[in-house]
């Protein structure tokens, strides 16, 4: 048996995420991957891009110092290879060449800023196929805090992707406008077809959490009714007591609104009364791009 570490670093518009996997290699065994540590900070890099339209001092400074903490673990956990890439925050802020540079200088971790097509192939590499029937349509959303990306499976295959411009954190800083809104739902509409048996799979810190909230078993899908009265619930109540009562963190207790009100728009316009909620995303792909790439 051989276990090697690989490490993925996402760093998105609502938090940045270190995730380290075991990957487990065995004779005549097909290889495994085991989550060793995620560490998330809440750098909300997306406030400052999509209102200032660069990376402010202060986060820029927070930004490092996560890094550098992450260089850190990564030599304690022994990582032989890592990825890092940022999103939508870096990809429109105006100082994001710099912001890479600096953290390059200081911190020893080069970043990988990619687009929404690239995104997409990274979180397709994951075992989404394991979930996949070939009998049915599956739309995968990805709700992040500056985009989500949307992919639709077929038969058993991505037919098609699109990222768009929404996401938690431009909506609750009002910057979506209705147009995008009617964008994405001719795009689904026009991927999925009349009459498709649809059921939606979702990825993103905030689904995990409503999942985790629902009380459902681990592969257990949420119902289109409960994310319904589980979105209208959380809405009527304020934020401080959404922090106090539910026990949300700060920085999810905001953006779980909008990222339901997000799943639920895709689950009306595809038909879909399921979503299945695997925790995978970004960084699984990432950690399984790594591995194959060094194979």
């Amino acid at each position: 048996m051989v276990i090697r570490k690989f490490a993925a670093i996402d760093i998105g518009s609502n938090a940045v995420r270190l995730l380290v996997n075991n990957v487990i290699e065995q004779e005549d065994k097909p290889t495994t991957f085991k989550k060793s540590a995620l560490i998330r900070v809440p750098v909300r890099l997306g406030e400052d891009a999509f209102t200032l339209g660069k990376v402010s001092e202060n986060n820029l400074n927070r930004l490092v110092k996560t890094m550098c903490s992450f260089d850190l673990l990564m030599q304690v956990y022994g990582v032989e290879k890592y990825m890092a890439v940022a999103t939508s925050a870096l990809r429109e802020s105006e100082n994001g060449k710099e912001v890479v540079d600096r953290v390059q200088k200081e911190a020893g971790i080069g970043i990988e800023i990619i687009d929404g097509k690239r995104e997409a192939t990274i979180i397709a590499s994951t075992d989404l196929k394991d979930l996949i029937k070939k009998d049915r349509s599956y739309l995968y959303v990805d709700v992040g805090g500056g985009s989500t990306e949307f992919t639709v499976f077929s038969q058993g295959e991505p037919k098609s992707s699109k990222s768009f411009k929404i996401g938690t954190v431009r909506i609750l800083n009002n910057l979506v406008k209705a147009e995008m809104w009617q964008l994405v739902e001719e795009w689904i509409k026009e991927h999925l077809g009349e009459g498709a048996k649809v059921e939606i799979i979702g990825s993103g810190g905030n689904i995990n959490k409503l999942h985790k909230m629902s009380g459902r078993k681990v592969g257990q899908p949420l119902s289109f009714i409960w994310l319904n009265a589980q979105y209208h619930f959380l809405n009527s109540m304020e934020y401080e007591d959404r922090i106090s009562e539910l026990g949300l963190n700060q920085d999810r207790a905001d953006v779980i609104i909008p990222a339901a009100k997000i799943f639920l728009s895709a689950a009306k316009w595809s038909g879909a009364k399921k979503i299945h909620v695997p925790k995978i995303g970004l960084a699984d792909g990432m950690i399984k791009t790594l591995y194959h790439e060094q194979s």
